[in-house]
């Protein structure tokens, strides 16, 4: 799973003011961050290359946010986790959130 970073969330937001991430953000986490940059397909290609949980979840969000349903769906199986339906806001925060604490 993710690297703990000792950062908190607000932490994550507040590195989106910059056009680079932060050196240390790997993995799903940084796959968040290029999504939440608006740049998708960064972020789908980082999520493809993390062949764990988190990578499949966040591939998962992903497809969900594409509007592929179908390809979401597998995605939330291979993650180990049910298939999201709040808003993808909420989803972002959550992922990010777990990974974070859960290091």
């Amino acid at each position: 799973m993710q690297q703990n970073l000792l950062m908190t969330l607000d932490d994550l937001r507040a590195t989106l003011a910059s056009s680079t991430p932060p050196p240390a953000l790997r993995g799903a986490l940084l796959a968040l961050w290029h999504d939440a940059r608006g740049d998708w397909d960064m972020a789908h290609r980082v999520a493809q290359d993390v062949d764990d949980a988190s990578g499949a979840w966040v591939h998962a969000y992903l497809h969900r946010k594409e509007g592929d349903e179908s390809n979401a769906a597998y995605w939330y199986r291979r993650a180990g986790k049910p298939i999201a339906r709040g808003s993808l806001d909420e989803e972002w925060t959550g992922i990010a959130a777990a990974l974070l604490d859960n290091g």
